[in-house]
């Protein structure tokens, strides 16, 4: 039970750190679509993540298909939007938390990763599992956002969209040579 709390304030953890770097920057950082090394900005990015947390915490927790995402424009055209579907993400993963016979259920998965559709099985996984992918795609996603945010200018935190492992393989290495 303890493992299945953790995996949830995972998630609301790197979800808030979203939250605090869409209330730094501006409306333009967002929605700039068209740098010399990017096509798909911030906003599209951060609608990406969204889709994908949505697609699990709106299915019926025995499928779920990544590929019948929402896709909705206005989280990738509207800064403010995109902060309230995040605090909204928040709200149903601490009530997810909540339910713990929810993370023993078998949940059968979809996605297309560029394999003709109509011969993908879908893969059996748990609510577990999916939200610990949910943390690695946001964490990837943070880190395109990053690299996005630093060709035009501006300055994030050094954590943000570093993966964990990296930073507790960073901090140990920081303590044995200190020591």
């Amino acid at each position: 039970m303890q493992k299945d709390k953790t995996v949830v304030y995972s998630n609301i953890y790197f979800i808030s750190q979203g939250i605090e770097l869409l209330e730094r920057i501006t409306d333009q950082m967002f929605t700039q679509n068209e740098g010399p090394h990017f096509k798909s900005g911030v906003g599209k990015h951060f609608r990406h993540i969204i889709d994908h947390y949505q697609s699990l915490l709106n299915c019926d927790m025995t499928q779920i298909n990544y590929d019948e995402r929402k896709r909705e424009e206005r989280l990738e055209n509207d800064r403010l939007y995109a902060i309230q579907k995040m605090d909204d993400l928040i709200n149903d993963l601490e009530s997810l938390g909540n339910k713990p016979d929810i993370f023993a259920t078998e949940l059968r998965v979809h996605s297309n990763e560029g394999i003709d559709i109509e011969i993908i099985p879908y893969s059996i996984s748990s609510v577990r599992r999916e939200l610990q992918f949910l943390i690695s795609h946001t964490v990837h996603h943070y880190a395109l956002i990053a690299m996005i945010l630093k060709s035009i200018g501006f300055n994030l935190p050094d954590d943000f969209g570093v993966a964990p492992s990296t930073l507790n393989y960073h901090n140990e290495r920081s303590v044995n040579t200190t020591a």
